[in-house]
C-alpha cells in the first residue's frame, strides 16, 4: 500500500496565545495547542476499519508547507512552556559544566600506530587522532568540527587500510542514517576524490592490497517520496577501486529474488576470503553466511549456511575453518567452527560451549576468543584458547559493563573500556599473554562517585516473572515515596541495557532524583528465549514488565506515581507510548523520545521492514491483533477524552530511522484526547535525526529541557550540589 497523501484546505492556524506563567497557588491552566486538523484516511486491515485521522504528518517537512507549519506550531507552543521554568537555564549551566570534560576513547591499533578519538569537553563532534605511542602526541587525522559551522555533519564511520595508508571514513548530515563515504590519505591529511553516496547500515571492508573496499549501498531513493521516507529495500554488495568513480563500482553479490534482505560483507585478516552475511531482520534467525575466494576474481560465491535455524556473526579464521558466536542450538550462544571442506552441520565443532550467561560479544586477539558475558545485566569476561580451551577470567574493576577486546589475531595487546552508573569510562590495557590490565585513561568529571549508590534488585511481572533492575542514586535518601524518580527501560531487539556512565543521568541523581533501569524481557540479557518472549504476539509481556517495575519502586517507597517519571527511546518510545497509555494512573511524568507510535504501517517507511521480526506486521491477522490492541497511537484514538501524565514526546525532522511522522502524529492525538491541565508537548529538533552524531549543542539543551520539564511536572526542588 502506498503511502496516503493529501493537502490540507487550511494551513495550521496561528498560535495565538502563549502559556501565562501561573503562581504555585493558582490552578494551571490548560494549554492552548495548535488546532490540528484532522481527515477521513480509513484503512481496513483483515476486516476491521481503522481510522487514521493524522495520516496528512507522515508527510515529509521539507516537502510539505502543511507539516511545516504545524511543526512550528507546536515548537512555539512547547518553547513557551519551558522557557517559564525558572530552574532552566541553571539546569542547562550545570549540564554545561559537568559535560566539560576531555573525552577519550579506547585506542585502536593500526600499523603499528594508534588510532584515538578525542573530544576537548564542548566540541561539537569528536576529532580523530594518530598517535606513534600510547603517551605520544596527538596528530589530527579528522576533524569534523570544521566541516560545518553547527556540527551538524558527523563523522559516521571509519576503517583502515592493512598497511595504514588510507582510511575510509563515512559522514552523516544532520542525523540521518544515509552515510556519503570517501578516502583520506594519512600521509598528506587530504581527501580523495572518491565519493561514495547511498549508503545505509554499512561498513567498509578494505582488500588485503589497500587498493579498494568492499560495502553495501541501496539504490538511490525516488524522489516522490524522498530520501527520508522511502522505504529500504534491493541493498548489494560492492567493491570500490580508489581513484575510480562509483558508477565503475563492481557489483559483488544481490539477491534478486529477495530484495527485502540485507546484504553485507567483510574480508578475513588474513585477506583470502569474502564473507558475506545475507538477513531478512534486524534479530533474523534466518540467517544466511555465504563466501567468496578471494584468490581468483573468478571464484563464484559459494553459501556456506543457507536459511539455517540461528544467528551467526564471523569471528575469525584458520585458513578455511570459519568461527561464529551462534545461537545455533544454543539459545545463550556458543563459538562454533564450520570447515568449508566439510560444511555439512553435522560436522560443525564446538568451541566455547553454550554457558549459563549469554555469551554477548566475543573478540579474536592476541590468538585467543576474548568473551564477554551477561550475569544479571552485568558484563563478565573469559579467555579461551582458540580450540576452545579455558584461559582464565578477566578481573575487572567492579560492578559494571566492559567493552572493548578488538584487534588483530597477532596483536599483543587489546583494549577495553570499563563504566558504571557512578564510575565514569575508564580505559585499560590489556595482555592477552599474560592477562595483566593497566589503567591508562580515565575521565574526569566534576562530581563526586563516592556520594552515589548503586543496586541491583529483583521484582515479579504480572505474570510471575522475576525481572531484575538497577537502582542509582545519592547515598542517604529517605525511601519515605518522595523522591523524583526516573524509570528507564529498552525491551526489544536482543539489546541490553547494562550499568554504564552517562552526564545527564548523573545530574539527575545530582538534583535529588532517583534513576531505575530495568532489563525487560524482548532485550538480551537472558539470551534468545528472554528475547523471543517480548516479541510479536507476546510483546505485551514487556509493557507489563516495565509497570510492575513502576509498581516496584512505589511499593518500596521510593517514589510515588505522582513523582514517577518513564522514559524510552526508539523501541523504548514505543514503551513509554504504550504504558502510559495503559496505565495513565501510574505516572507523573512521560518522555517517549523517536518512538515507534503507529504500530500498523511502520514497515512502510525507510528502515521499518527490518522490525517485523521483533513486531510482526499488520499484513498478518494475529500480528494486527495483537499490535492493535497496545499500539499508542491508536490506544488513544480508540480511548476518546482522557486524563493522560504531563508529557513531553521528542523527535527530530530528519530522523529516518524511525520517521517523525509517528511522533507528530501520536501528539496530535494525545492533544485532541487528552483532558485536563497536565502540559502534552511535542519537542521536535532540526537538523537532527534518531540521535547518532547529534553536535554536543543540541544535546545539552535537549537534556536541560528534558529535566526542567520533569523539575515542573514533579514539582520538585532540584539540588545543583557539585
Amino acid at each position: 500500500m502506498r503511502l496516503t497523501r493529501w493537502a490540507m484546505a487550511t494551513t495550521v492556524a496561528t498560535l495565538a496565545a502563549l502559556l501565562v506563567s501561573t503562581t504555585q497557588a493558582e490552578e494551571p491552566k490548560k494549554l492552548k495547542y495548535p488546532d490540528t486538523k484532522k481527515g477521513d484516511v480509513v484503512d481496513v486491515y483483515h476486516g476491521t476499519k481503522v481510522a487514521d485521522p493524522y495520516r496528512w504528518l507522515e508527510d515529509d517537512v521539507r516537502k510539505s508547507k502543511d507539516v511545516a507549519d504545524w511543526v512550528e506550531a507546536e515548537n512555539k507552543v512547547t518553547n513557551a512552556f519551558l522557557e517559564g521554568i525558572p530552574e532552566r537555564e541553571a539546569i542547562k549551566k550545570r549540564i554545561t559544566d559537568i559535560f566539560n570534560f576531555e573525552k577519550i576513547s579506547a585506542p585502536a591499533k593500526h600499523g603499528g600506530r594508534y588510532l584515538i578519538s578525542k573530544n576537548d569537553g564542548l566540541q561539537n563532534q569528536s576529532v580523530m587522532y594518530v598517535q606513534d605511542t600510547l603517551d605520544g602526541e596527538f596528530k589530527l587525522l579528522l576533524d569534523p568540527n570544521a566541516w560545518t559551522k553547527d556540527g551538524t555533519l558527523a563523522l559516521s564511520g571509519l576503517e583502515v587500510s592493512d598497511d595504514a595508508k588510507l582510511i575510509a571514513y563515512g559522514t552523516a548530515q544532520s542525523g540521518s542514517d544515509w552515510n556519503t563515504w570517501k578516502v583520506l590519505d594519512v600521509a598528506t591529511g587530504k581527501t580523495l576524490t572518491d565519493e561514495l553516496k547511498w549508503v545505509k547500515f554499512s561498513g567498509t571492508s578494505w582488500s588485503k592490497d589497500g587498493k579498494g573496499f568492499y560495502y553495501s549501498r541501496f539504490p538511490e531513493p525516488e524522489m516522490k517520496d524522498g530520501q527520508f521516507l522511502s522505504l529500504n529495500v534491493d541493498q548489494k554488495l560492492y567493491y570500490h577501486k580508489i581513484g575510480t568513480p562509483q558508477s565503475e563500482d563492481k557489483l559483488i553479490y544481490e539477491r534478486k529474488d529477495n530484495p527485502t534482505w540485507t546484504v553485507g560483507g567483510g574480508v578475513t585478516e588474513d585477506g583470502k576470503y569474502l564473507i558475506i552475511s545475507i538477513g531478512d531482520g534486524t534479530t533474523s534467525r534466518k540467517a544466511r553466511i555465504s563466501y567468496q575466494d578471494l584468490s581468483d576474481p573468478t571464484n563464484k560465491v559459494v553459501d556456506l549456511i543457507d536459511n539455517h535455524e540461528g544467528k551467526f556473526n564471523f569471528l575469525g579464521n584458520d585458513g578455511g575453518v570459519f568461527y561464529f558466536q551462534s545461537d545455533y542450538k544454543a539459545p545463550k550462544y556458543q563459538i562454533i567452527a564450520i570447515d568449508t571442506k566439510t560444511p555439512d552441520k553435522k560436522n560443525w565443532k564446538t568451541i566455547v560451549a553454550e554457558a549459563k550467561e549469554p555469551l554477548d560479544s566475543v573478540g579474536l586477539v592476541g590468538n585467543r576468543f576474548v568473551c564477554s558475558y551477561l550475569k544479571d545485566a552485568k558484563t563478565a569476561v573469559k579467555v579461551y584458547e582458540v580450540d576452545g580451551k579455558f584461559v582464565r577470567d578477566v578481573t575487572l574493576p567492579g560492578i559494571g559493563t566492559a567493552s572493548g577486546f578488538h584487534g588483530l589475531r597477532t596483536d599483543t595487546e587489546t583494549f577495553y573500556t570499563f563504566s558504571s552508573f557512578a564510575t565514569p569510562t575508564s580505559i585499560y590495557r590489556y595482555d592477552p599473554a599474560t592477562g595483566e590490565s593497566k589503567l591508562i585513561r580515565q575521565a574526569k568529571v566534576k562530581f563526586d562517585p563516592a556520594m552515589y549508590e548503586v543496586k541491583q534488585v529483583f521484582y515479579k511481572s504480572k505474570d510471575g516473572t522475576d525481572v531484575p533492575m538497577f537502582i542509582a542514586h545519592k547515598k542517604g535518601i529517605k525511601l519515605d515515596g518522595t523522591n523524583p524518580t526516573l524509570l528507564y527501560g529498552y525491551g526489544g531487539f536482543n539489546i541490553s541495557l547494562t550499568p554504564g556512565f552517562s552526564v545527564s543521568r548523573l545530574q539527575w541523581m545530582e538534583m535529588g532524583g532517583v534513576y531505575a533501569v530495568a532489563n525487560l524481557r524482548g532485550g538480551g540479557e537472558y539470551g534468545d528465549e528472554w528475547h523471543r518472549a517480548g516479541t510479536k504476539l507476546q510483546k505485551q509481556n514487556v509493557f507489563d514488565d516495565f509497570i510492575a517495575a513502576a509498581e516496584y519502586l512505589v511499593k518500596e517507597k521510593y517514589t510515588s506515581p505522582k513523582k514517577l517519571a518513564i522514559q524510552g527511546g526508539s523501541n523504548g518510545g514505543l514503551l513509554v507510548g504504550a504504558c502510559m497509555t495503559q496505565r495513565p494512573d501510574l505516572f507523573g511524568a512521560c518522555l517517549p523520545a523517536v518512538g515507534v507510535m503507529d504500530m500498523l504501517r511502520f514497515q512502510k517507511f525507510t528502515a521499518g521492514r527490518f522490525w517485523v521480526d521483533d513486531y510482526g506486521s499488520s499484513d498478518n491477522k494475529d500480528d494486527f491483533e495483537a499490535q492493535y490492541k497496545f499500539s499508542p497511537y491508536h490506544v488513544l484514538l480508540k480511548n476518546g477524552p482522557k486524563a493522560y501524565p504531563p508529557t513531553m514526546v521528542t523527535t527530530a525532522d530528519t530522523d529516518d530511522r524511525v520517521v517523525p511522522g509517528h511522533s507528530f502524529k501520536f501528539a496530535a492525538a494525545l492533544q485532541a484526547n487528552h483532558t485536563g491541565p497536565n502540559p502534552v508537548l511535542i519537542r521536535i529538533e532540526t537538523k537532527a535525526g534518531h540521535g547518532a552524531g547529534k553536535p554536543t549543542t543540541k544535546v545539552i539543551e535537549e537534556i536541560a529541557d528534558m529535566w526542567a520539564f520533569l523539575v515542573k511536572t514533579l514539582d520538585f526542588k532540584p539540588s545543583f550540589e557539585k
